[in-house]
């Protein structure tokens, strides 16, 4: 599978999966040892166990109004890197939303062996500052 089929579906899948907190779903698109970075001095989790336990963990509590994410940019190597923004809710706790980007390693096959998340949470449902650089890109559609 070439890089950008492999980005396309990464995006398209998690966009789905994030909004129904559907963690196997989201396992699918990674390698059986697959290293996952949430944050840059997080500790890394490897493998679908620690990726599928960080994941629930994460799904904890959240209600999800809206996710997006845009098309992705695929760079050499099997590289490509997607924003995203998720409006939510945590239990009884006012609104977030929380906005990022994800840049992804796939393999031959269209897997995701390295996957690294920067992102930032604000209290309030809010579009990030425009442009965005990826979703706010003229002539690209968001998803």
């Amino acid at each position: 599978m070439d890089t950008a089929e492999a980005a396309e579906r990464f995006v398209g899948v998690w966009q789905r999966a994030w909004a129904a907190h559907d963690v196997d779903a989201i396992l699918q698109l990674y390698a059986r040892d697959c290293v996952h970075r949430s944050m840059p001095f997080r500790e890394p989790h490897r493998g679908h166990d620690e990726l599928a336990e960080y994941l629930r963990w994460s799904f904890t509590d959240e209600r999800v109004e809206d996710v997006r994410f845009s098309e992705p940019m695929v760079g050499p190597d099997g590289v490509a890197v997607a924003e995203f923004r998720v409006l939510s809710q945590v239990s009884k706790e006012d609104p977030q939303t929380l906005a990022g980007c994800v840049f992804v390693r796939f393999d031959a096959s269209g897997l995701a062996v390295e996957s690294r998340d920067y992102w930032h949470l604000v209290p309030v449902h809010t579009e990030p500052a425009p442009p965005m650089f990826l979703l706010g890109r003229p002539g690209r559609p968001q998803r």
